[in-house]
């Protein structure tokens, strides 16, 4: 007897597959790798940290996110000019030079991806590939563009025309969030234990739902979530959320997260505060080289849990078909 195969309208209704990575460290220990994580993670284009029981953000921290800087659109950019001894003597020699196809969906579109390293990615459909007769591999997601840069600026715009890049600046929100429900964390306590704390996986379920925004009342009226705070947890009078949305390399993030570890060198009534970074959605690659598609989603982020005593739960998440992050 055979087995039947899923209809199609079972298979649209079916979750797909996601990866969720946690580990445990402390960000002062010699062989912490939380900095080589995020050096690694190399196309991003939105970070959010949330600070519980924070009213007034510090000096250092604002000055740390007016330091994000500036990326850039270079419009009508040949793919071959990335190759070119003049544009590799420019950039990719000096380190630290980013690029990445803008407006393209990387399910159906050709993109490529420049990373730090000089190691160029390319992911076209099966003609491109062929005409180009290079050699590669069959991409895991069967189914002429504008680039966005992150380099240094004055180099950049005198190595384009002015009317061929657009220098931009991300776009920084900070929202007040009152008597926000908070779940209740130990540190040295990933899975949780019953009636004391909350579990790694449910800390990030609660962390989406506030940083899209969605009640936590569960409320039966509610058309559109039923979701509530994971139990234990406890109401903070007041939560700090900065949202900074752009092409936002990993060196900014770092001294991002390295000032946010030290939020807590003086006394603080947070016991912990989160770091969550999205990658693009379409970019072709997520951590190191390791391929990435969209599938239904394109997940492809990381967030710290950084406690009080610089204990830290490092979270990264990918989609269908993506390979397990390191």
């Amino acid at each position: 007897m055979s087995a039947l195969s899923p209809s199609p309208l079972r298979r649209l209704r079916q979750a797909p597959r996601h990866l969720l990575v946690c580990e445990k460290g402390h960000a002062r220990h010699a062989r912490s790798r939380h900095a080589a994580h995020v050096r690694d993670h190399a196309y991003n284009c939105r970070v959010s940290f949330l600070i519980p029981e924070c009213g007034i953000l510090p000096e250092v921290l604002k000055s740390t996110i007016a330091d994000i800087g500036e990326y850039y659109v270079v419009r009508n950019l040949s793919i071959h000019e990335l190759v070119a001894h003049e544009f590799i003597d420019a950039f990719v020699k000096k380190g630290s030079c980013y690029a990445l196809t803008y407006n393209t969906k990387i399910d159906q579109d050709n993109t490529a991806a420049l990373l730090p390293n000089g190691k160029l990615i390319l992911s076209v459909d099966k003609d491109t590939y062929e005409e180009l007769g290079l050699q590669g591999r069959p991409s895991q997601y069967s189914g002429k563009k504008i680039m966005r840069y992150s380099a240094e600026g004055s180099t950049l715009m005198s190595y384009f025309s002015k009317n061929q890049i657009q220098a931009l600046k991300p776009k920084i929100t900070f929202s007040m969030l009152r008597d926000l429900q908070c779940p209740v964390l130990q540190s040295n306590e990933l899975q949780g234990k019953p009636d004391e704390s909350c579990s790694t996986e449910e800390l990030f379920e609660w962390l989406g739902a506030v940083l899209n925004q969605v009640s936590l009342d569960n409320k039966s009226s509610s058309f559109i979530s039923t979701y509530c705070c994971p139990q234990p947890n406890t109401i903070v009078e007041k939560a700090f959320l900065c949202t900074i949305t752009g092409f936002i390399i990993p060196e900014k993030i770092i001294q991002l997260l390295e000032q946010l570890c030290s939020y807590f060198g003086e006394p603080k009534l947070a016991y912990w505060l989160t770091l969550t970074v999205h990658g693009f959605a379409d970019s072709p690659v997520s951590w190191r080289e390791s391929e990435h598609g969209f599938h239904k989603g394109g997940e492809n982020l990381y967030n710290f849990v950084i406690f009080r005593n610089l204990d830290y739960w490092l979270q990264m998440a990918v989609g269908t078909n993506d390979d397990c992050p390191p």
